[in-house]
């Protein structure tokens, strides 16, 4: 009975941590450039005293979703695109370098280029950082030129370039704060042969409909486990009224 418990307990649980990543890929299906996780299940054994004579499900990430999102025309000359395959370079909050589809960028007071989370965009030579001007345009190449302040509209300078990769997909991961990186630990080299679509953003890639049938489904698979753990609830009572009966 033990057995019956312990395997619908823990089938409970990673139920739950499945209904946890789908739920967090519904709550970004508006987020710019975002990537669907992966949901799997698979059986591990207990290790321990003895040998292994149990197993039970155990929840994990094999992986995401790297399909491209719907492009949205904005207009806005700092929303850009990843057209094709490619990614963004940015730096992390912990001051690596990681890598994007969100295009979604802007200017803080201090002229730095960042997206939405935050987090730099990465130029040549480093984080890309702006004079005060009157105009910013990104090239398809990622080329930043701006007018300076004050300055005629025929004067045109180049800042900089944003940094774009592209590495192989069997070699990318996605950590925690959502941000893209090799599983190598190394940092991709910028790859000319990427484009950007300037004055438009990548949507997030989650089917809305597949991500709302798998949450109906695991709410169901942890009701059944439910049901399972009551069982062998009702089943270890009755064994207890056989024993003082005995």
């Amino acid at each position: 009975m033990d057995r019956m418990l312990y395997i619908a307990m823990n089938g409970a649980k990673q139920n739950m941590l499945a209904q946890t990543a789908n739920t967090n890929n519904l709550a970004n299906v508006s987020t710019t450039g975002f990537r669907a996780d992966f949901a799997g299940f698979r059986s591990m054994p207990v290790f321990g005293l003895g040998h292994p004579t149990r197993a039970y499900a155990m929840a994990e990430r094999p992986g995401i979703d790297l399909n491209p999102g719907g492009l949205n025309t904005t207009g806005n000359p700092l929303d850009i695109a990843v057209d094709g395959d490619g990614y963004i370079a940015v730096q992390a909050k912990d001051g690596s370098e990681a890598f994007t589809r969100a295009g979604n960028l802007r200017l803080t007071s201090t002229g730095l280029l960042i997206n939405a989370s935050g987090v730099p965009v990465m130029g040549d030579a480093g984080p890309i950082s702006l004079p005060p001007a009157n105009a910013v345009e990104i090239a398809k190449d990622g080329t930043v030129s701006i007018i300076p302040q004050g300055q005629p509209a025929t004067d045109i300078q180049v800042v900089g370039r944003i940094k774009l990769v592209n590495p192989p997909a069997s070699e990318i991961y996605k950590g925690n704060d959502g941000l893209l990186r090799l599983k190598s630990g190394e940092i991709p080299v910028a790859n000319a042969n990427v484009n950007l679509v300037s004055g438009a953003l990548e949507m997030s890639n989650v089917n809305i409909a597949e991500a709302l049938v798998n949450m109906i489904n695991s709410a169901r698979e942890f009701e059944l486990h439910v049901k399972l753990m009551k069982t062998a609830d009702e089943h270890a009572e009755r064994e207890m009224q056989f024993v003082r009966l005995g």
